[in-house]
């Protein structure tokens, strides 16, 4: 069994745009290859909102060198880039953006959503592209709930539903350039699961309702995240009541990481190319 490595608990939330108030719940900052080839995971948990003669968001800015995937589970998000792509995202669909070799985007409230207020609840997570792809065409992918049904573990009530890469024989529809997994549990009171994964491959998994006691341990509890060590092949978990949980594993890229603000690259010298040209 996969030893913990740290349990991180979500702090005082930032803003980004007046829209997101988010807590980072992990970063490439301090040990990327701790967590390649994911770079950031930022957790906008349940926020409310009131009524907005406008869409509250974050204006216009680039991105470069690799993909922003944003899930969202409660509230709506509109999204607009250069590539002429984009549309409104509701609960449980997910926009998968590849900057590639650069983008400009903005991120909204919708008009419904800023019109009625109520709650929002998202995840933007950052995927690394390996150095052969950094340079690849700007891409959006649109992935609606009703493509990545969820699956009932045998036996249980619990279940998943894979966004990106494969598990237990299912595969998401995001189309991804390295091996990854994204998936969402949805874990029932008092049901334990054990679920396997490449011994090779970074595991964070994130607490974002309810209570779970993993690995007969350690309790943890709304967001929270958990990293795990590289040796073992499974975790244990066990709800202490319904919760939901996504997970981020995948093989290291094993690359160097130089980031700059919104551009991720392997050399000082690309990312001072990326900013000449956005300049």
């Amino acid at each position: 069994m996969r030893t913990i490595r740290h349990i991180h608990t979500a702090t005082d939330a930032h803003w980004v745009g007046n829209g997101f108030p988010v807590s980072t719940m992990f970063s490439y900052f301090e040990n990327p290859q701790a967590v390649s080839p994911f770079l950031l995971l930022d957790y906008a948990g349940p926020v409310q909102f009131g009524p907005a003669q406008r869409a509250r968001g974050v204006d216009s800015h680039p991105h470069k060198g690799f993909e922003t995937v944003t899930l969202v589970y409660h509230g709506e998000v509109a999204h607009r880039d250069s590539t002429g792509q984009g549309g409104v995202i509701g609960p449980g669909d997910v926009q998968w953006m590849t900057a590639g070799s650069g983008i400009l985007h903005e991120e909204f409230h919708s008009d419904a959503f800023a019109k009625s207020g109520g709650t929002l609840e998202m995840v933007q997570l950052w995927v690394n592209l390996p150095a052969e792809h950094k340079a690849t065409p700007a891409n959006y992918q649109s992935l609606e709930a009703a493509t990545m049904p969820f699956h009932q573990f045998d036996a249980l009530e619990s279940s998943y539903r894979v966004v990106a890469g494969t598990f237990n024989g299912v595969t998401g529809p995001a189309r991804i350039m390295s091996d990854l997994l994204v998936m969402d549990l949805n874990l029932v009171a008092g049901e334990s699961i054990e679920l396997p994964f490449p011994k090779h491959w970074n595991l964070m998994m994130t607490t974002l309702t309810g209570t779970v006691l993993v690995n007969q341990s350690e309790i943890v509890r709304d967001a929270s995240l958990v990293s795990f060590a590289n040796h073992g092949d499974s975790i244990h978990l066990e709800a202490n009541n319904d919760s939901r949980l996504l997970v981020t594993a995948g093989a290291p890229l094993n690359e160097p990481v130089v980031g700059y603000g919104p551009f991720v690259m392997n050399t000082e010298e690309e990312i001072a190319q990326a900013i000449k040209d956005f300049a």
